[in-house]
């Protein structure tokens, strides 16, 4: 029963991540068979999907099944390129904790080393994911659905205690 209130938490924080992103647009939306497909107004496509990007909020599984092995794992501190909020055809390379999966996709939350108080994040500490040594955040409002083969490296295991942690902001935040 518990598990399903997560899943549902974590299905509400998403779908209030994907409205809070969303602009209206002021041109007439057509189905793709109402058009063809030479139409130069359409927006111009990256030939394969992105390493990261903002989720929907179907099928979510969460868990904790960390084992360093080369695979990225949910429990795991991992580096991939995330897009960012305002412009995702841009983005950085940065540490993302991941959190369960979707299909054959991770879902997580990014790390940042930089504390703010209009961002809902919720300490996790130090660890090898950060050169430096500095004190991570996870970005709890945002949830992000990762490529596992565009997963650059491992960073390390999140102990239970803060992957739980994580987990309880990503519900807080889907309470709102």
């Amino acid at each position: 029963m518990r598990r399903n209130a997560l899943i549902d938490a974590v299905i509400r924080a998403g779908k209030a991540v994907l409205e809070s992103t969303r602009k209206p647009s002021k041109k007439r939306t057509h189905q793709s068979s109402d058009r063809p497909s030479t139409r130069r107004d359409e927006p111009v496509r990256p030939s394969s999907p992105p390493p990261a990007r903002d989720i929907d909020s179907d099928r979510i599984v969460v868990s904790y099944e960390p084992c360093m092995d080369g695979d990225p794992d949910p429990g795991e501190v991992v580096w991939t390129w995330v897009p960012y909020e305002d412009d995702p055809s841009q983005g950085k390379d940065r540490p993302v904790i991941i959190i369960g999966r979707r299909s054959t996709r991770l879902l997580g939350v990014a790390l940042t080393s930089k504390q703010k108080d209009n961002e809902e994040q919720v300490p996790v500490g130090t660890g090898p994911w950060d050169r430096e040594g500095r004190p991570s955040y996870a970005k709890v409002e945002r949830l992000l659905e990762v490529d596992p083969d565009q997963v650059r490296r491992e960073g390390a295991i999140l102990p239970r205690n803060a992957f739980d942690d994580v987990v309880e902001g990503v519900r807080r935040s889907a309470r709102g």
